[in-house]
């Protein structure tokens, strides 16, 4: 048994072990073979020596992702620690900021496979970003339409998806347009909060420099100078997907999310997102980008709740 320190010097102990130590909680049920004794700036652990380094490893990993993003939630932690750490974490020299938040916040990719997304849109003019619940696909995009629009590459962003829950029959429901659609949309709405202050994005969508359609809406248009988000889009049909895709003008960007997995249409009804994921994929100009748990962002328990419907 060998016994090593670790003194905290860059950052607060809080930030490391988390309020009420939620986070050195984590740490000793990941590492049971090692005593961990947290006193002050000083980490003591004892145990075996390829454990301790592992120990001291995922503890440096996890220090410099927080001088990165300034934060460490337990999903950023789940990432550190699983076989991926070092991916999770690259060299913050050859990171990209997306956009600045409503704050200033700098909103980067935060995982292997967001940055991949990143990369993917820069290099392509559609990406199909493919994964399970709170990996960050609609945001990155969102991201991404943000400072398109900002760097005046774009004149407008377009968001869409099916609203299957609604039959695309929207007429029923009370209010204009937008307000049908706005239930369906929300985490795109969330997402566009944080990145425009209130009023200008009120500005922009009675300008229509943002707009909102459902996809069954989207036909007969020609999408010129825009960046188009399709999200949901496993719940499109095989026509509503090839019509959407079809829609491209000049100078569009398009990026289609989606979780195969979670498809709502009827049985006698085929997912679009599946077919095109299986016909498009090695054309040049179109991107697939697959996320998976290790992407996951939200409470670690989402992790694990993915992987245990994936078993």
């Amino acid at each position: 048994m060998t016994e090593r320190t670790y003194t905290i010097s860059d950052i607060e102990p809080l930030d490391l072990l988390g309020v009420n130590n939620s986070i050195l909680k984590v740490l000793k049920e990941r590492f049971p073979q090692l005593k961990i004794v947290s006193r002050g700036r000083t980490l003591k652990f004892i145990g075996e020596e390829a454990d301790l380094d592992l120990f001291e490893e995922k503890i440096n990993l996890m220090v410099t992702y927080f001088l990165k993003y300034n934060s460490l939630s337990e999903g950023d932690l789940e990432n550190i620690l699983g076989e991926n750490g070092k991916d999770t974490v690259k060299d913050t020299k050859g990171d990209t900021v997306i956009v600045h938040s409503n704050t200033g916040k700098k909103i980067v990719a935060r995982t292997h496979n967001q940055r991949k997304l990143v990369e993917a849109s820069f290099k392509n003019d559609i990406v199909f970003s493919v994964g399970p619940a709170g990996t960050g696909k609609t945001y990155t995009a969102v991201a991404l339409a943000v400072r398109a629009l900002k760097n005046k590459e774009v004149r407008k962003i377009i968001l869409t998806r099916p609203a299957v829950e609604a039959g695309e029959n929207l007429g029923f429901l009370p209010g204009d347009l937008k307000e049908k659609l706005d239930p369906y949309l929300q985490p795109l709405y969330d997402a566009l909060r944080d990145m425009i202050p209130a009023e200008k994005l009120e500005d922009y969508i009675e300008n229509n420099v943002v707009q909102i359609a459902p996809i069954a809406f989207m036909r007969g248009r020609t999408l010129d100078n825009a960046f188009v988000i399709l999200d949901e889009a496993q719940n499109a049909t095989e026509g509503q997907i090839k019509m959407f895709l079809t829609r491209m003008g000049k100078s569009a960007k398009f990026i289609i999310n989606g979780d195969p997995s979670q498809v709502d249409l009827p049985r006698n009804q085929n997912s679009g997102l599946i077919k095109c994921l299986a016909v498009l994929r090695g054309i040049e100009g179109i991107a697939i980008v697959e996320l998976d748990e290790n992407d996951v962002i939200r409470h670690r328990l989402v992790k694990k709740i993915i992987k245990a419907f994936k078993q």
